[in-house]
């Protein structure tokens, strides 16, 4: 008889491929002979600040009014969410940069109480510092929501589980003191996927957090709800220290089981994996549920009965365990 399974999740919808030249504005349509609005609010911070805007047009697909500006260098600080800049990285930026004497990939800003913010740039900013620059070239993004859409639109370097979870976690912290009581299904295109929220309170709390081990159950049983921000927030918070406890819990099986002699990369992997009967089962738990289902088998889990041909023949799963 074949095992019971969950129906697997629905493909992210994305756009289709659309007819050749049938989207947005012609080169001929983006001229912006006037500012009005957000747009000259914008210019005015530019210029208010020391910088200079030195052209403006609309956005070719949507339409949006874009400046492109010289700001002052001290003018400009990454978004205060955003993931930590890589030492290497930037380094290895500057170096390119200043091999080539030209810097040529214009950082975003956005208005922020205090000069400007780039959501997408914090590597170009640091490596630009770094080799003493005075002024950073960037497209000025009248729009100020555009701050919290960083995880779509950072492509510098790809994230990791932990970056990813831990600008998450700041992003909702922000939006909290501009939007509390909205729904948090609302904000859903910001966070990505809802379980990030939880990764990202773990990680704060352990910064070496197996995030891996765990995060494709929390993400299976995780969605945006209708509760306000500061209600789902609590939530979350309680998942997460559950979370933290387990993993400290399967991590006293795994000293056990390096104890008995037993050697992989992947032991957490493997005593969550034998734990988990989320995949048994022919209708999904709620997360509480299965949180406790998993923490009871950890707590009463044999490390006699295990072998190190049960761990090689599991494959290790590939998870990261920091």
């Amino acid at each position: 008889m074949a095992k019971p399974t969950l129906k697997r999740l629905p493909a992210k919808k994305r756009p289709r491929q659309a007819k050749s030249n049938s989207r947005g504005f012609a080169a001929a349509d983006t001229a912006l002979p006037e500012l009005t609005g957000d747009a000259l609010a914008a210019k005015t911070a530019v210029e208010g600040c020391g910088g200079r805007v030195t052209g403006s047009y609309l956005d070719p697909l949507g339409g949006q009014p874009l400046l492109l500006a010289v700001l002052p260098i001290d003018q400009v600080e990454p978004t205060p969410f955003q993931r930590d800049v890589s030492d290497a990285h930037h380094k290895r930026l500057a170096d390119v940069i200043h091999r080539t004497g030209i810097f040529l990939d214009p950082i975003i800003a956005i208005t922020a109480p205090k000069g400007f913010w780039t959501p997408n740039g914090g590597h170009r900013l640091a490596a630009m510092r770094r080799l003493g620059a005075k002024a950073i070239t960037a497209l000025v993004v009248p729009r100020r929501e555009v701050a919290w859409q960083i995880l779509a639109l950072n492509t510098e370097k790809a994230h990791n589980l932990k970056d990813k979870s831990l600008e998450v976690i700041r992003i909702y912290r922000h939006l909290l003191q501009e939007g509390a009581g909205q729904p948090e299904r609302e904000y859903g295109f910001y966070f990505e996927e809802a379980s990030y929220i939880k990764m990202g309170l773990c990680y704060e709390q352990n910064a070496r957090f197996s995030g891996a081990v765990y995060h494709s159950f929390v993400r299976r049983l995780t969605d945006f709800g209708g509760d306000t921000l500061t209600q789902s927030l609590a939530g979350h918070e309680r998942h997460a220290a559950t979370l933290i406890e387990l993993d400290q819990k399967v991590a006293e099986v795994v000293v056990k089981l390096k104890a008995k002699g037993l050697v992989s990369p992947y032991l957490k992997t493997f005593v969550v994996a034998r734990c988990n009967p989320l995949r048994f089962m022919a209708e999904p738990p709620t997360l509480d549920e299965l949180l406790r289902t998993i923490r009871g088998k950890v707590e009463r889990f044999n490390v006699d009965k295990i072998r190190q041909e049960d761990i090689a023949s599991s494959g290790g799963g590939g998870a990261d365990e920091e």
